[in-house]
């Protein structure tokens, strides 16, 4: 499986920013207010995320002690990273372009300076979910053997 790389997110991050900042523009004043915490589920499993993390790195280096995980568990959590990092850059893409629109309008509009913390706390935890999300996914690397030469090409 192809690993996503930091660029490709970004990249996501970026037009989903735009499109999230127009959107808002267009559709703001008819939503309903933000609660505070509405982004806090993804910094809850960026948590359950890097735990997993842990345990793999564990498992995949060697480490005395280390728990061991089956082939397929290891495979399902590198698809969980790689869903959980796109899905990171787009909710940190949407809510940035919310916080993109809020903030000049917080002293005219009172829904604005409302929403601004939700906005706030939403762009933390998706950019936290991402990168717990990228940290998993390179945990699961293994090393190259020292005597596989085609494993170190790969790299």
């Amino acid at each position: 499986m192809r690993q996503i790389g930091g660029k490709e997110l970004l990249t996501v991050f970026a037009v989903l920013a735009v499109l999230g900042n127009l959107g808002s523009g267009l559709l703001y004043s008819s939503m309903p207010p933000f609660p505070t915490l509405a982004g806090l589920p993804l910094l809850v499993l960026a948590i359950a995320e890097v735990i997993m993390a842990r345990g793999l790195r564990a498992w995949v280096q060697r480490r005395p002690g280390a728990r061991p995980v089956k082939p397929l568990t290891a495979a399902r959590a590198l698809a969980l990273a790689q869903a959980s990092a796109l899905a990171g850059a787009i909710m940190a893409g949407m809510w940035l372009g919310l916080l993109g629109y809020l903030l000049p309008r917080r002293d005219e509009l009172a829904a604005a300076a409302d929403d601004t913390p939700s906005a706030v706390v939403g762009v933390v935890c998706a950019a936290a979910l991402a990168v717990a999300a990228l940290w998993l996914q390179h945990c699961c690397r293994t090393p190259p053997e020292d005597d596989d030469p085609d494993r170190l090409r790969e790299r």
